[in-house]
């Protein structure tokens, strides 16, 4: 595991966002653009303390090499303990759960950033947390766009796209509202349940 040097415990929340590519394709364009500059001052002006980044297999370098050289800067300009890993076997429950707030511990509700695969994106919303989504255009095929365009429309997640996502994370932070109002509108409304949008864009259901 790779990782930066831990941020001593201050007086201000624990703030987290997640970011995980998953298990089976690289998503080095996300990467760069979590560590770019604005992404990073749009954590900092949301009072972020922590970014953590599951990179994935092909992740590697390229997050090494920005620790390397970067680590300094993004603790002391943007307050932010950065850390990272290729993955966990034993899945990814216990980093996102990072996420959720904890009064005992003086820890805020912080986010999650997915790529939009279907297990991750359930396993993230099951838990109650804010949640972006961001489609990798090397697997078009996989429907991933429209996965996250249905999501977003129904206000599940913020449709994340590259080139946008400092702009997508203030998005974010609304969304811990509705979140928050759940259940969501089922039958007899205007708004799509979570099962339906699933099977509708995947044939899933879980």
């Amino acid at each position: 595991m790779a990782q930066g040097r831990e941020e001593q415990p201050g007086s201000r929340p624990k703030k987290t966002c997640f970011v995980t590519v998953g298990a089976t394709a690289s998503f080095n364009a996300m990467i760069r653009e979590i560590l770019h500059l604005d992404f990073l001052a749009a954590l900092k002006v949301n009072n972020y303390t922590n970014l953590t980044i599951q990179y994935g297999r092909h992740g590697d370098e390229l997050f090494r090499s920005f620790v390397k050289d970067n680590e300094n800067e993004v603790l002391h300009n943007y307050g932010l303990t950065l850390t990272g890993f290729d993955f966990n076997i034993n899945g990814l429950k216990d980093e996102m759960c990072a996420a959720k707030a904890n009064p005992s511990t003086n820890t805020a509700e912080g986010l999650v950033i997915s790529h939009a695969g279907s297990g991750t994106i359930l396993e993230v919303l099951r838990l109650g947390l804010p949640l972006m989504v961001v489609p990798n255009p090397a697997l078009m095929h996989n429907h991933q766009a429209e996965l996250a365009t249905e999501l977003a429309s129904a206000n599940y997640v913020v449709h994340g796209k590259l080139g946008r996502l400092a702009g997508a994370l203030h998005e974010a932070e609304k969304l811990r509202e509705k979140i928050h109002s759940w259940p969501p509108k089922r039958e007899g409304t205007d708004s799509k349940g979570l099962a339906w949008v699933m099977e509708d864009e995947l044939g899933f259901l879980d």
